[in-house]
């Protein structure tokens, strides 16, 4: 384990190893503490000479979570206008604590 000096702090570093086929391992912890499951995209790119991965949500995914919610019951409408649809979600919004307020 390396340590790297971030920001004024200091955190571990995990080290890897390339795999033959260009693969790389994610250490447990950091998979974890990113919520990463089989079949997730990362971003791969290069920024500064070091090697970036970033989870992404794609929308095969959104749309996944989307059903759900239909088939949970957790969607309202059909809408008779986008502007009953429009009140709607204002109406909602209202009732949900804004961050402001924690």
């Amino acid at each position: 384990m390396v340590m790297c000096k971030r920001n004024h702090e200091v955190a571990p570093v995990s080290e890897v190893k390339l795999g033959s086929s260009r693969q790389v391992v994610i250490p447990k912890k950091i998979h974890d503490e990113l919520g990463l499951k089989p079949g997730d995209y990362l971003e791969v790119e290069v920024l500064g000479g070091r090697l970036v991965l970033t989870p992404k949500v794609l929308i095969e995914k959104r749309l996944e979570e989307a059903m759900e919610d239909v088939r949970r019951g957790r969607v309202h409408g059909p809408f008779p206008s986008v502007d009953a649809m429009l009140g709607s979600l204002h109406s909602a919004a209202e009732s949900v604590p804004s961050r402001r307020d924690c």
